[in-house]
């Protein structure tokens, strides 16, 4: 019995395994064809001759767009992840009024959708006079990032004693004391967590991207990805090698920090 269920529980995983590396194989497959092959073959066959001319021309289009996402989405992740450690901080540890009522208007940002803040948003940059400049999206991915971030910190400082920073406050430390030499060592699990969240949300964003970088030099990759798509007819081969290329980063960022992603989830990250 014990052999059958777990035979049974491998070939679960098995087809499910399969199912999910399909889109995977179906991107490289046809990325290493030459156009030609893509329009003549089956998508499913493997390519008779490596063609990797798509990746090049995938990367001609797209690489300006690598440049303009990494400008604005390092900064807004570092910035949402700082603040929403601070709100997280200041909701879990520091007693005052309207917590909880503040905390229940950050959670409704997270759930506030894109599309409806779109028109004011434009208006709010233009009068700013940050309409399709790169501050536009850090301010924008910033301000959207903190609901989420404020919520993973909030979570996490509640597994923290509250006698540490007691412990601090009889040795005389102050609240930012306290919360740079206890509670800011202590976040490292937290900060990853929210880091790749952010890294992730920030980098394949499509829709922010397409309205507030209208500028070729503020356009992120996710809307110079879908430019690569031809007039006349689509080249899947140079488009599925543009979506490989723009996945690199967020695949090196979870294999670098995948281990201390797990860690941090464990850990009570994202717990409750």
């Amino acid at each position: 019995m014990r052999i059958s269920k777990k035979i049974a529980t491998y070939l679960v995983l098995i087809i499910a395994s399969i199912f999910f590396l399909f889109p995977i194989y179906m991107l490289l497959v046809t990325s290493m064809k030459s156009l030609q092959e893509v329009n003549t073959t089956s998508s499913w066959s493997l390519p008779v001759h490596i063609d990797l001319s798509g990746f090049v021309t995938a990367w001609n289009g797209i690489s300006q767009g690598f440049v303009n996402s990494f400008e604005f989405t390092i900064p807004a992740l570092i910035l949402s992840v700082f603040l929403g450690s601070i709100g997280g901080f200041a909701l879990t540890k520091v007693k005052f009024k309207g917590a909880n009522t503040i905390f229940l208007f950050l959670l409704f940002g997270m759930f506030l959708p894109y599309q409806v803040v779109l028109i004011p948003l434009v208006k709010f940059m233009a009068a700013l006079g940050l309409y399709g400049n790169i501050w536009s999206l850090i301010i924008t991915h910033t301000a959207y990032g903190i609901p989420i971030t404020t919520l993973i910190f909030r979570n996490f400082y509640s597994s923290i004693p509250t006698s540490l920073l007691e412990a601090g406050q009889v040795d005389g430390a102050n609240i930012f004391q306290i919360y740079e030499r206890i509670i800011l060592p202590l976040s490292i699990p937290g900060i990853v967590v929210a880091a790749i969240w952010q890294f992730t949300n920030i980098w394949n964003n499509f829709l922010f991207g397409l309205i507030l970088g209208s500028m070729p030099n503020v356009r992120p990759v996710t809307v110079m990805l879908n430019n690569l798509n031809g007039a006349m007819m689509a080249q899947w081969n140079t488009l599925m090698a543009g979506a490989l290329i723009t996945a690199i980063p967020t695949l090196i960022v979870y294999l670098i920090a995948g281990k201390y992603f797990v860690k941090g989830l464990l850990g009570g990250a994202v717990k409750g």
